[in-house]
């Protein structure tokens, strides 16, 4: 499907429960499409506040409302020749569904505040978890706007449903975060495929992505451990307490920071090695209260031996 509809210019709905790598399938079929080459843009319609949003999809000139302190490119401005990604479509009120259907049909509007139109070249993929025939049915979207989303729907079938997808993902998830953390992971045991394989996911790729970060954090040799709890395969996963994520993170530092004799900044330091900013390691140095150990009694504002003080602040 997705290998049909890129390399046209239709709108296309992606359907799917949250985690299901909605915004994946978007890169791809922008990827794949003659329009590879320029801007992806994405927002997230449920993580903007409702009278912000207008604004981030059509941008506005300055002085066009309170705090409107100089002029906006919106995203569909920014996505010109472009993808544009609404994220959450469903989350658009119903008193701004009126101008999006507009530009999907026209390409063409007018930024807050201002009276000229903007014409615009956009390829439009949509995304959203919830039911919007159902919504259209109680009132709360528009069906004309709907039927111009639904060119070409996508449904996402979730993790559970598509188990033969797992060891891919777990090898591309282990590559991206092996090369962010400076780890060379070289095997991944059959039993933690299996576990990863048997196991129901009900958060989807985000919770397989999450899980595969935190195994490579604890990998060791160059394995990748099986970080799914022990009932994992037949329980819903639980996060571990949070006093057991701290203690774990700060082993993690601690072994970096003594592998590398505790110096933190450069490209062989610890801060490089984690795949974290200098001022960000030292800050949760702070946090976990960690120092090297001859430096135990003294103030933790005082830097770790390898960066001098006026480098850490």
């Amino acid at each position: 499907q997705i290998e049909r509809v890129a390399p046209t210019d239709s709108t296309v709905l992606i359907q799917g429960e949250t985690g299901t790598g909605k915004e994946l399938i978007a890169h791809a079929i922008h990827n794949l499409s003659s329009r590879a080459g320029r801007a992806f843009v994405r927002l997230n319609c449920a993580a903007i506040p409702l009278d912000l949003l207008e604004s981030e999809l059509f941008g506005h000139e300055k002085g066009a409302f309170t705090g409107a302190i100089a002029q906006k490119i919106g995203r569909f401005e920014l996505a010109d020749k472009g993808t544009l990604f609404l994220d959450e479509v469903g989350d658009i009120p119903p008193a701004l569904q009126p101008k999006l259907l507009r530009v999907l049909q026209e390409q063409e509007f007018e930024r807050l505040g201002s009276a000229r139109t903007h014409q615009v070249d956009v390829r439009l993929v949509a995304a959203t978890n919830r039911d919007l025939t159902e919504m259209v049915k109680r009132g709360e979207f528009r069906s004309d706007l709907y039927y111009r989303l639904n060119v070409f729907p996508v449904l996402l079938p979730p993790l559970r449903e598509r188990r033969d997808d797992i060891p891919a993902l777990v090898t591309h998830f282990v590559e991206i975060f092996g090369r962010r953390m400076g780890k060379q992971i070289e095997h991944i045991p059959a039993a933690t495929m299996s576990a990863l394989s048997s196991y129901h996911w009900p958060g989807n790729i985000r919770e397989l992505q999450n899980l595969v970060e935190r195994a490579v954090i604890l990998s060791n040799d160059g394995v990748l451990p099986n970080s799914l709890p022990e009932s994992g395969a037949q329980h819903v996963f639980v996060n571990p307490p949070a006093t057991t994520l701290r203690d774990s993170e700060r082993t993690l530092i601690l072994r970096t920071l003594e592998a590398v004799g505790w110096v933190i900044g450069g490209p062989k330091g610890a801060a490089a090695k984690l795949g974290l900013k200098r001022t960000t390691l030292i800050h949760k140095m702070q946090k976990l209260g960690i120092s090297r150990p001859s430096l135990q009694h003294q103030d933790m504002a005082e830097p770790p031996i390898g960066e001098p003080l006026s480098r850490v602040q």
